[in-house]
This record gives structure tokens, sequence and C-alpha cells, in this order.
């Protein structure tokens, strides 16, 4: 059955009317204000009734009502406007002790420490923080069940892409080595206010057991900034920024040294970042 709020909520378009919530330019806000695209994202993220939900910039809240509204156990929201903080008020309101609202920036808040194990992260990213946002949460992917994020379509089919295609390089290499990303649906930029000039996309990214292939991420980070900080380079050649023999690497992982970086696989990058501490002896930092 699928829960009720305690009270009737108003449209999410007199609520922006309401709270003065005109999109802000510099917080990259495009408010969703289509019931049925959020429910869609609300059931493109599972089942939500068995874990922490986090959510990520939720405005005026269209996604948050659609979460609640799926039946999530419980959904903590981060939103850095203060503006937005009184119109989600209404739903922590409306659905008591489901919504926690945190005021905060999500590039400086631990997520993990603010929620408790098993947690999702499902949101509507501003776009102009998504990727250190992922890339920060990849860090710790295990702490997550799946992240079900949307992102500016170019961003989304950087992380899928494969080797040897013009979208390939380290978002996709970072991404792919201990998750794996999944293009669910496109948005169109009519379905925001005010629609952004490029088509949105839904990606479910999901932990794997393990790494794609062994070695530490710090490591594998300084190999493949290395290599696609000159991409059109041959390896040998843009790898001698690592300060090792460039190719002594490059023979000890079993990569010809006149390969580019967007040839190499995923595990091969891993090879490289391995055979870089076999012959430094020592681990890149952080």
């Amino acid at each position: 059955m699928t829960p009720k709020p305690t009270r009737a909520l108003p449209p999410l378009g007199e609520v922006i009317r309401q709270y003065r919530l005109s999109a802000r330019k510099s917080l990259g806000q495009h408010f969703l204000l289509d019931a049925n695209l959020n429910g869609r994202i609300a059931r493109a993220a599972g089942t939500l009734s068995n874990a922490e939900i986090i959510e990520i910039g939720p405005g005026p809240g269209g996604l948050t009502r659609a979460l609640l509204a799926a039946d999530a156990k419980h959904v903590t929201a981060i939103e850095r406007d203060a503006r937005a903080l009184d119109a989600l008020r209404q739903l922590e309101a409306a659905f008591p002790g489901r919504l926690t609202i945190i005021e905060g920036d999500a590039l400086e808040l631990d997520v993990v420490a603010l929620t408790s194990a098993p947690r999702k992260l499902v949101a509507n990213l501003p776009y102009n923080i998504a990727t250190p946002l992922l890339l920060r949460w990849l860090e710790r992917i295990g702490e997550f069940e799946s992240l079900t994020l949307m992102f500016q379509k170019e961003v989304a089919l950087r992380l899928v892409a494969k080797p040897r295609s013009k979208a390939y390089g380290r978002l996709a290499v970072m991404t792919q080595w201990n998750a794996e990303p999944e293009l669910l649906f496109d948005i169109d930029p009519r379905a925001f206010v005010p629609p952004p000039k490029v088509t949105s996309t839904l990606v479910a990214i999901r932990p794997r057991t393990e790494p794609l292939a062994p070695c530490r991420r710090q490591d594998l980070e300084r190999v493949v900034a290395a290599a696609f900080g000159q991409r059109r380079k041959m390896l040998r050649a843009s790898l001698k920024s690592l300060g090792a023999d460039a190719e002594a690497l490059l023979t000890a992982a079993t990569v010809a040294p006149t390969a580019r970086a967007e040839d190499l696989s995923v595990a091969e990058f891993a090879a490289l970042a391995r055979a870089f501490v076999e012959a430094t002896g020592r681990h890149a930092s952080g």
C-alpha cells in the first residue's frame, strides 16, 4: 500500500511561488516538477522500504515526495539553498519521522557518517558538482547498496564508455573499476524549470563485490591521470610524468609502449598501477 501524507500537499508550482524558489544558475538548479517522472526515478532505485535513502539538492521537493510516496523507509535530504528549507519542512510534517533535512553543502558533508546502513543514494544532481560528488562516493562505494543519479547525458555516456571511444577517459576507468554503471533513461530538457541546454540521463551505479582488477585506488588514480593527461601521446611518453621508467612499467604490465590511454582496458590500467608500485616501491598518497 502506497504511504499517504498526513496532510494535503500543495502543487510544486505553488510551493515555488510561495517560497520564491526561482532556480539559481550559481547552484546548478533545474527543478523537475513532473510527478510522473519523479515517480519513475524513485521506482528505478528499486525497493526503498529497507534502506536509508540519501537525496542531494532536493530543492522544492519533487523527487523527495516521490521517494516518500514510494515507501522509502527514511529519506535524508541535503540542501544547500536555505530558501528551500521551509518548503521541505512541509514534507517533514506530512510524513512524520520519515524525512530528515540537513542544510549544507554535499561537497563538504560525509553522507556515510550522517546515515546508517543499508543506504541508497537517489538524486537529481546539480550538474556543476555532479562529477566531484560521484568521485567522492566511489571511494566508498561499498557503503552503498546503489546510486541512482541524474547527470547531463554527456557525463552519463562517459561513465559507461568503452576503450577506443571518444568518451572513454578517467571518469570511465575510475567508475568501472569498482562499480557497474548502467544508463536507464533520458529526460528531455523541457521537463525541467528552467530547461537546461542539455538532455539529462538517469544512471544506476551498483558496487562490484570486488574491484574489477586488484590494485589500490590511489595508485590507479595516479596512473590514469598521467595517461589521460596527455591522451594523444603514446603511453611511453605520457607515463614519464610518474617519475619511473615508463617503458619498463609498460613491459611489466604487458602493454604495448605505442598504445595510447584510450586503448587500455580498466584491467590493464590496474596492471600498470601494480607495476608502478612494484617498480618504485611506493604507493600514491591519499
